[in-house]
């Protein structure tokens, strides 16, 4: 019963981690969001 209650435990703790960092406020997505569009805002700038 102990184990099974510290393996629930690390999961929801990884769980939180995770979407901290994924969907938080400098999150990965925002980041790639933003070299997204900075990357088409250079395309869109240069000259063919």
């Amino acid at each position: 019963m102990r184990s099974l209650l510290i393996s629930l435990l690390l999961i929801i703790t990884v769980v939180i981690v995770f979407t901290a960092v994924v969907e938080g406020d400098e999150g990965m997505k925002r980041q790639l969001h933003k070299s997204g569009d900075a990357m088409g805002e250079y395309i869109r700038g240069t000259n063919p």
